[in-house]
């Protein structure tokens, strides 16, 4: 773990809004459907929040902090498949 366990925080967060998410797309809008287009873009703000947070998370908990550490990671991916190297302009 990258720095010392704060992994699990993004992983409550993300879980938290998946909950939240599913909780009120599974109430509904109410009887008159007035609040319908505010309640669907809460909706969708919470799963999209929640996939960026397990993404963020995911990265914080695979050591990889900086772009550069990302291109690294994926140098080593396509190394490790035989793929031929990216050229960089």
């Amino acid at each position: 773990m990258g720095s010392g366990g704060g992994e699990w925080w993004w992983a409550a967060a993300s879980a938290a809004q998946m909950a939240a998410g599913v909780f009120s797309y599974k109430r509904g809008c109410g009887p008159s459907g007035a609040a319908m287009p505010f309640k669907a873009f809460a909706v969708a703000s919470l799963f999209v929040g929640a996939a960026a947070t397990a993404a963020a998370g995911t990265l914080r908990g695979s050591g990889i902090r900086k772009v550069d550490d990302l291109k690294r990671v994926g140098e080593d991916i396509r190394r490790g498949i035989r793929a031929p190297p990216r050229k960089t302009n």
